[in-house]
């Protein structure tokens, strides 16, 4: 077999393992997460003894109450990933209800671990996210009548906006059972110990006073 042969090979071995590391299939029926240090650890929880797991590490109950509204950003985001049902780990899904009052939105974040599929129940939105630098930053954007869908990739810096002038009201599925959220202006002027003032003003061509004063609202 000649050396280019093996080369590739190689490559197409190493291209399926990582295939199969990101996302792998569950080797049995569930891993229900416990805090006992006795318990299997598999991707950051133990596993609850099989014999021990009933309906209950697979429920959770209230995604019809609303959320509290009466914030800064005028949103609410109930999150049900698994931390609230134990039952999720190694599954790769979570689920959350997004309540927004009008006006109110669900500022540009990120989920480092997870897609996001959307449907609008209640409401209008205009919803959106940005590609990467590769692609040029280009903004791909609707607006949001209920029945509608939107799907927010992976990493992809993403929002929400209520421009009715009702409440409106979201369900999202992620594609991860813990996906994580970075909030934009949070993580940049809100970050512990604060991002060095001139890295800022020069990031984002900003006056550092400006800078100052937007670390004051986000941070701690």
């Amino acid at each position: 077999m000649s050396s280019q042969s093996l080369i590739s090979i190689a490559i197409l071995a190493l291209v399926i393992s990582f295939a199969n590391s990101y996302d792998p299939s569950p080797l049995q029926d569930f891993c229900v997460a416990i805090d006992d240090l006795n318990g299997v650890f598999v991707n950051g929880k133990f596993c609850k003894d099989p014999r021990r797991v009933t309906a209950k590490d697979f429920f959770f109950s209230g995604l019809n109450i609303p959320g509290n509204t009466s914030n800064q950003v005028g949103s609410n985001v109930t999150t049900v990933n698994v931390d609230q049902i134990p039952g999720l780990n190694t599954m790769g899904i979570s689920l959350v209800r997004i309540d927004y009052a009008p006006n109110g939105q669900n500022p540009p974040h990120t989920h480092p671990r997870g897609s996001e599929i959307l449907v609008l129940i209640k409401g209008t939105l205009y919803v959106g996210f940005v590609s990467s630098n590769q692609d040029n930053n280009r903004l791909f954007a609707k607006v949001l009548h209920p029945g509608d869908v939107f799907v927010f990739p992976i990493g992809m810096i993403h929002f929400q906006f209520n421009i009715g002038n009702v409440p409106a009201v979201a369900f999202a599925g992620l594609s991860s059972q813990n996906a994580g959220v970075i909030t934009i202006a949070n993580a940049v002027f809100g970050s512990n110990p604060p991002i060095d003032l001139q890295v800022l003003a020069r990031a984002f061509q900003l006056d550092p006073h400006i800078v100052v004063e937007l670390q004051a609202k986000f941070g701690a």
